[in-house]
């Protein structure tokens, strides 16, 4: 199989995996990491940035490593066919699309139900805002604003590394992100040591979040108003990435983003997003996740055909366009 083809052949693989099994049940390897990251983050924190740096750099690193190695070992045991397969399963573990949607429509059929107890109970699920004191509509305006962010994070994100970076720069993007959950935010324990993997989230989630923008405003409802309102409120969001995410789907789905938000028992007052907008209703959670679907298959096609490019166009040994040897024994 062509290297080109089975980039590809794994991106779409794995995708589909995604859409028709969602997140690993048990042994999640994020929840791997995560766990690992903990430990190491109690060896290693100190209350400075040097430290922080190191362990964002040991951990994210230590990542896309193990993939390279385990990418490496599958391909020398199980040819070019297995490497295909081993990097579908990658791309699987990390893309998070149909979690999230499901999540979110969870909370919909709640708030649908008048059951705005159970919404708040399932909202932790989607995003850290304190639940207790939001209503219907500030509770589906925080899904509609998570589904948005998430799916530059958790799908476009990883897609677009992985077409630059193949399996190893998925985990690592991946990697970098669950960092930024953990340590991340402004705590007292993580304001210096987070501060690491905050700005190395930033830069990693950067060309995620255009290509995510920019396909919210071609596969939305209101191309216009989603590109108006991310040219007009974009820059006024305090995160440099979910700024233009939450302005496209705002301005694609015509309703209100940001305002008055608590985490962690502190209040934020976030500028508003597409001010000509209407308050954000329930259904609009739905339409919000039908967007976030088609943004995410569009992502795949786009940077599948750039990894396909990429690999064509790459010196890696192997004359350009000729096909990839398979080990003695087995079939080409």
């Amino acid at each position: 199989m062509r290297a080109d083809r089975a980039y590809v052949c794994a991106a779409a693989l794995g995708h589909l995996g995604d859409l028709l099994l969602g997140d690993p049940r048990r042994g999640h390897p994020v929840a791997v990491f995560g766990g690992a990251a903990a430990a190491a983050e109690g060896a290693l924190w100190r209350d400075h940035r040097a430290a922080g740096a190191l362990h964002t750099a040991l951990c994210a690193g230590g990542a896309a490593a193990a993939v390279t190695a385990l990418g490496r070992t599958v391909r020398a045991l199980a040819g070019a066919r297995g490497a295909t397969l081993f990097d579908a399963a990658v791309t699987w573990t990390v893309l998070g699309g149909t979690g999230l949607r499901e999540e979110a429509l969870a909370v919909a059929a709640a708030l649908e139900t008048d059951d705005v107890a159970g919404a708040r109970r399932l909202l932790p699920n989607l995003c850290g805002r304190d639940p207790e004191a939001l209503d219907a509509d500030a509770i589906a305006r925080a899904v509609v604003e998570s589904v948005a962010e998430n799916t530059s994070d958790a799908v476009v994100g990883a897609l677009v590394w992985g077409a630059a970076a193949g399996a190893p720069g998925m985990a690592a993007f991946r990697a970098v992100n669950t960092l930024d959950a953990m340590f991340g935010h402004r705590s007292p324990r993580h304001l210096r040591f987070g501060w690491a993997a905050a700005r190395l989230d930033d830069a990693a989630g950067w060309p995620g979040a255009r290509l995510t923008a920019v396909l919210a405003a071609l596969a939305g409802p209101s191309p216009r108003g989603a590109l108006r309102t991310w040219r007009a409120d974009a820059r006024s969001h305090p995160s440099p990435n979910a700024g233009p995410v939450e302005a496209a789907f705002a301005g694609a789905l015509g309703v209100r983003l940001g305002g008055t938000l608590s985490y962690a028992g502190r209040t934020e007052h976030r500028p508003v997003l597409n001010s000509r907008g209407r308050a954000v209703r329930t259904d609009d959670i739905v339409e919000a996740v039908r967007l976030s679907r088609r943004v995410g298959l569009l992502a795949l096609l786009i940077t599948s055909a750039a990894g396909a490019l990429r690999i064509r166009r790459a010196p890696v040994g192997e004359p350009v366009g000729e096909p990839v040897r398979e080990p003695e024994g087995e079939k080409a």
